[in-house]
């Protein structure tokens, strides 16, 4: 009983810091549950045995027992263009898409670098397909003929980055998580979902250490 207490009166306290830290137009937060649920909050108070979370469209109340932490939302600036050389068989269809849909081409070239490895042949145990692994709807739905075709399958990736990129007002990080995940995963957890996989997706994608000249030229 004596650490259960001890346990939520640490929570509560925690709880107080932060909201004495967090200034009035601070950045929207995560709200992480017991349940596993991750909320989308702009703001957070401690009632006694409450929490109160303000989301999206109103106010939840949450019994300060369920309330696990507040984590900061994570947010990648969109990947400025750099000069950088690619080189490799596909470098003329990363620039030819990039330059047909508006993206920068290292970015599409880091998302096939850690899709398919730069393996037109690739298939995932999801069933996503070839170089930027799409599945069979995706491809469908982009009017894919032959999803193992390197020109067909890069455009298509880049248009459906592209469309999620403006799903989620060029929120980078976001539309590499729903790439990863799928958009109704973003929807329910109101931002990245708490996946290892997809989490170290997005940052190996954002990371400017990648090498997008060493990886294609592995080709």
């Amino acid at each position: 009983m004596t650490t259960g207490i001890t346990k939520r009166l640490s929570i509560m306290g925690a709880l107080a810091a932060a909201t004495v830290l967090c200034a009035p137009n601070a950045r929207a937060d995560y709200a992480v549950l017991r349940s596993g649920l991750r909320l989308h909050i702009s703001g957070y108070e401690n009632n006694g045995a409450l929490v109160r979370l303000t989301v999206d469209g109103g106010v939840v109340n949450v019994p300060v027992e369920d309330f696990i932490a507040i984590e900061p939302e994570e947010h990648f600036d969109a990947l400025a263009p750099e000069p950088v050389a690619l080189t490799g068989p596909f470098a003329s269809l990363i620039h030819a898409a990039a330059q047909k849909h508006g993206l920068d081409e290292a970015l599409i070239a880091r998302v096939i670098a850690v899709e398919s490895n730069f393996n037109p042949r690739a298939v995932s145990r999801k069933q996503a397909l070839g170089l930027m692994q799409l599945l069979p709807k995706t491809a469908a739905h982009y009017s894919v003929i032959n999803i193992f075709d390197p020109a067909q399958n890069i455009d298509a990736g880049t248009h459906y980055l592209k469309d999620l990129l403006a799903r989620y007002r060029g929120n980078l990080n976001l539309a590499l998580a729903a790439y990863n995940a799928g958009p109704e995963m973003v929807e329910r957890y109101r931002g990245v979902p708490p996946f290892a996989e997809t989490q170290n997706y997005v940052r190996q994608i954002t990371s400017k250490t990648t090498s997008v000249k060493t990886a294609t030229s592995k080709n």
